[in-house]
């Protein structure tokens, strides 16, 4: 029996998903991006299930993140690479994690911390065209002379250079891939030589031969979901990680021309049966999947009819037996007959990245499979 409200994650698919997307990329690394709590999925379990898989590196946002994995006893080289400005790297160096560094400033901090604890392994980013982090073109010199100073006194190491591609089109991919490069050669000028670059996550792994270097940041391929779509996803073997279902809470049958959830955005065209779902927006369903979005109740597709609301939303199910209990799912693996992120990433105006990271809230979060 499912549970009232629950998020279920698959780990074989999981591990499988990183077997295949080592097999496709080639690359003698890969990292397994497990920050947001693993896009929703878990952040400890997804994480073992996807060393399982052969991936070598773990990926976080941020410095906490990655402090989860070692508290859990997970000891897989992991780097953190968004901080806060007033980050104590101290605790990076004592737990073994590697830093993204964006700034001469941050390197600094991150030196100072590193000569009272232990070295520490940096990762300078630069900056190829994104705006977001990472060290300016104008700043490298400054910014790789220092670094190869530090790594003279002996309180840092650069393990790696990365950088982060925009995918608005393969020109602009190629376009910051040729900054990647200046940026690489002016760090060996300047000394400083990693043995990692990186600069492709998902989307460029799979399509981008060339943006692959060393090692690749999976993220939402591990989780079973193509950036190019479901038949992507299809044809590269992924399988979908993450399940949503419910169970029916209440059932009503009401007459044509019945309103339904706030705003009476949906009315009745005949007699039929309403089924209430207990899954709304505290949840992370999005109210924009009021009146658009798909679920599956007993093997059959339905819409939901009406407003999101906080704690729930309706089904009209027309003249389907439906009974309290009732399994309902709102996304999984298609190939079980269900829809799937991408189909509600498509009604709601939105990616599927968001879909499955946004799930929280009193959804419980069951594990299956894993070795």
């Amino acid at each position: 029996m499912s549970a009232f409200r629950e998020l279920e994650v698959d780990l074989d698919a999981l591990t499988a998903n990183v077997e295949r997307m080592r097999v496709h990329v080639g690359t003698p690394h890969v990292m397994a991006v497990v920050k947001a709590n693993a896009y929703g999925h878990g952040a400890v379990a997804s994480a073992r299930a996807a060393l399982a898989g052969g991936a070598d590196w773990l990926g976080v946002a941020d410095l906490t993140e990655a402090l989860q994995l070692r508290d859990a006893g997970i000891d897989a080289p992991v780097l953190a690479w968004l901080h806060d400005p007033d980050e104590d790297f101290r605790l990076a160096a004592d737990a073994g994690v590697d830093v993204g560094i964006s700034s001469l400033a941050q390197l600094e901090v991150a030196a100072d911390a590193a000569r009272t604890v232990a070295p520490l392994a940096v990762h300078i980013k630069v900056e190829t065209g994104l705006s977001r982090n990472g060290v300016a073109e104008e700043e490298w010199d400054a910014v790789f002379t220092r670094a190869h100073e530090l790594e003279e006194e002996g309180v840092i190491r650069v393990r790696g250079i990365f950088s982060h591609l925009s995918n608005a089109s393969d020109d602009d991919d190629r376009a910051a891939i040729a900054v990647f490069e200046r940026g690489l050669a002016r760090a060996a000028a300047a000394g400083v030589e990693p043995e990692l670059r990186h600069i492709a996550a998902s989307a460029a792994a799979i399509a981008l031969p060339e943006s692959r270097y060393d090692l690749v940041r999976l993220g939402l391929s591990i989780y079973g979901l193509s950036p190019y779509g479901a038949e992507s996803g299809r044809s590269l073997g992924l399988r979908p990680v993450m399940t949503v279902r419910g169970r029916v809470a209440a059932v009503r049958r009401v007459p044509a021309g019945k309103g339904v959830s706030y705003d009476y955005t949906y009315r009745t065209e005949r007699e039929t049966t309403l089924a209430l779902v207990p899954l709304g927006y505290a949840e992370g369903i999005p109210r924009s999947a009021s009146n658009v979005a798909p679920v599956a109740i007993a093997g059959r597709p339905f819409t939901i009819s009406g407003r999101v609301a906080m704690d729930q939303f309706v089904v009209d199910v027309g003249d389907l037996e439906v009974a309290v209990g009732d399994e309902v799912v709102l996304f999984g693996d298609p190939a079980t007959g269900v829809p799937s992120a991408y189909d509600w990433a498509d009604a709601c105006g939105t990616i599927s990245w968001e879909i499955v990271t946004r799930l929280d809230g009193r959804v419980r979060r069951t594990f299956r499979g894993g070795r």
